[in-house]
């Protein structure tokens, strides 16, 4: 139970201040922990960012589904509704996946806990929209709204919408 809320003052605090900027000093703060309780769950920073990476991925896809109708096109509807929550409240600054990847680009650990969130995040579209066959395109479309929120807001979200309803209808 220590280690999950270790997690997620992890994710609060790395969403917060990014990857590059918090020591462990100030992560320990923020967990409120000591340095030996934060480093025999954590035992060094990467592990802490897969830590609070693991954290928000389950949380993420949780959020998705909170109040979703069953499957089909309203199910994606909702996924891209839910999104737009997401990224008003936990996300303003874009994809946090992403970002740890962007500080660290050459570990390998941090790319496999991303690339496995991203490979979740497109089977859930799949599964939600019971169209395999549109699982990538409804992924990049999702992918696209994290990485152009800072920019388009609340647009992204509606021109979303409009290509869900294009897709499924037109792919039927």
């Amino acid at each position: 139970m220590l280690k999950q809320q270790i997690a997620a003052r992890l994710e609060q605090a790395f969403s917060q201040y990014g990857f590059a900027e918090p020591s462990v000093a100030q992560l320990k703060a923020a967990c409120e922990v000591s340095l030996r309780t934060l480093y025999k769950h954590y035992p060094s920073k990467e592990a802490m960012i897969i830590g609070a990476l693991a954290y928000r991925h389950q949380r993420y896809l949780d959020f998705l589904q909170q109040g979703s109708p069953a499957t089909g096109i309203e199910a994606v509807k909702h996924i891209f509704t839910q999104l737009k929550l997401w990224m008003q409240q936990y996300a303003p600054h874009g994809c946090m996946s992403m970002n740890a990847i962007a500080a660290f680009p050459d570990n390998a650990e941090i790319i496999l806990a991303v690339k496995q969130h991203k490979q979740d995040v497109r089977q859930f579209l799949a599964q939600q929209s019971l169209r395999a066959d549109l699982a990538t395109q409804l992924f990049l479309l999702h992918e696209g709204i994290s990485s152009a929120w800072p920019l388009l807001g609340e647009e992204a979200i509606v021109s979303a919408h409009q290509t869900v309803k294009q897709l499924m209808e037109i792919n039927l």
